[in-house]
């Protein structure tokens, strides 16, 4: 059962029944992981999915487990070789363990997670870091820039957020060359377990936004996402709500700006891309001394009707969907249903996330918190993004109809990474290299400078 979201291939993640402590000691998460890789490179996937938790295996049984592997080749062409060593990492009785797969057209990881007793609880599959370094800086100055990047005109600090408490998540602080105080911006992440670049193949959108951005003015702050620094505790979580995937961070991430010198505290703006696009609003309505809030390719629409939508849309590029494309696009319809009838006390795992997860969500409507805020808000949208479509926003457009601090702007040859680029979009796409749309950059620096 594979779920497109933003850039990530991801695998659903339900929650295991544990073995006993004995069992558990016996068993070796990496070997647990290395074992199902060797078998679903040979086909078998019967034994791929022994090791599943029974939540695991009631959503992924063999013959979705197969559909699943063969539809990620579709996407991503042969699988070709495994690159390096296995990652494991460990956290509160959950270890992740991640292999690097180089397939034609992509490198991914591979992540399994796996319980103390040793169950396979979680799977997924992301474009990988491996290729390109987490950590990127003025020292590390690609050759081929566009012209709204002068590598001259910035430097950069690292950062650390929510420093002393339990959940420290690294950044950096981009600074413009020259005597502040400076407007700011805080970059808030889409789904999935993002570095501080929205780093997905080849591409960092956030990384071309901030240096963009800082060579015209505006200083901007980034930092890993909580869900991969803290990936093991994320995933103890009973009771995870966006409030700890996002919205903490991004108004701590507010905080820190107002206490740096060189930011101005009354020019201090939050841009969110995909999910951190639906979730800006409610950060600035949390927040205190947000200036004003961009929204670019942000949904509007529920995220579980978003990836029943995606996953549809990309099993139909080939020109038809097949009898087991519809099998699993019904199983994804199945769980969004069920999303929309859950309670607190509803166990397991639903598209990865625990039912207070969707509640949460389910609560939010960001058009109403949007336009409840008194702050100017710029909406971009590519035309060409498959994720967030026009449909989304037009549901802003909708909502937002009758404000007059209210800037809307589309772009015809835009993708979901605000790329520009032509013909229907695709994840393949986003292997391509390139960079942000200069006419994003420039859009946003004219609306900090009128407000």
């Amino acid at each position: 059962m594979v779920r497109v979201f933003r850039q990530v291939i991801l695998v659903i993640v339900l929650a295991a029944a544990s073995l006993s402590p004995v069992q558990a000691q016996e068993r070796d998460p990496q070997a647990i992981v290395q074992a199902m890789v060797d078998h679903l490179l040979a086909g078998d996937f019967e034994a791929a999915v022994a090791d599943f938790s029974p939540e695991m295996r009631q959503a992924l049984p063999p013959d979705t487990m197969q559909t699943t592997w063969e539809g990620l080749a579709e996407q991503v062409g042969a699988f070709q070789a495994l690159v390096g060593a296995p990652q494991v990492t460990e956290a509160e009785g959950v270890t992740l363990v991640v292999i690097t797969m180089q397939f034609d057209a992509a490198l991914l990881d591979m992540q399994a997670s796996v319980s103390a007793g040793g169950q396979i609880t979680g799977l997924y599959f992301r474009p990988s870091e491996t290729a390109v370094p987490v950590e990127a800086s003025a020292a590390d100055i690609p050759a081929d820039l566009p012209d709204y990047i002068d590598p001259e005109a910035f430097e950069e600090r690292a950062i650390v957020l929510n420093e002393g408490t339990d959940w420290e998540l690294p950044g950096t602080l981009t600074l413009p060359v020259g005597k502040g105080p400076f407007p700011a911006v805080v970059l808030v992440h889409g789904s999935g377990p993002n570095d501080r670049d929205e780093t997905i193949g080849p591409n960092k959108p956030f990384r071309d936004l901030a240096w963009g951005l800082a060579t015209q003015g505006v200083a901007a702050l980034r930092y890993d996402k909580r869900s991969k620094v803290h990936a093991g505790k994320m995933a103890a979580l009973e009771s995870m709500t966006v409030d700890d995937e996002v919205i903490a961070d991004a108004v701590a991430a507010v905080r820190l700006l107002h206490q740096t010198d060189e930011v101005d505290p009354d020019r201090v703006f939050v841009i969110g891309h995909s999910l951190g696009g639906h979730l800006v609003p409610r950060v600035a309505a949390e927040a205190d001394g947000v200036a004003g809030v961009v929204i670019l390719s942000g949904n509007v629409r529920p995220l579980q009707d978003l990836i029943v939508v995606q996953t549809e849309y990309l099993l139909g590029l080939d020109g038809e969907l097949s009898d087991e494309d519809r099998e699993q696009v019904n199983r994804l319809e199945q769980v969004r249903q069920a999303i929309e009838n859950l309670n607190a006390a509803t166990p397991g795992m639903f598209f990865g996330a625990p039912a207070t997860y969707w509640i949460d969500l389910r609560d939010y409507d960001p058009v109403k918190v949007a336009r409840s805020l008194d702050r100017p808000l710029l909406i971009l949208q590519g035309e060409r993004d498959y994720q967030v479509t026009m449909d989304d926003f037009a549901l802003w457009q909708e909502g937002l109809s009758g404000r007059d601090n209210v800037t809307f702007i589309s772009y015809a040859r835009l993708n979901h990474l605000l790329m520009s680029g032509s013909g229907p979009s695709s994840p393949a796409e986003y292997e391509q290299p390139g960079y942000v749309d200069a006419a994003i950059v420039a859009d946003i620096i004219g609306w900090i400078s009128e407000n």
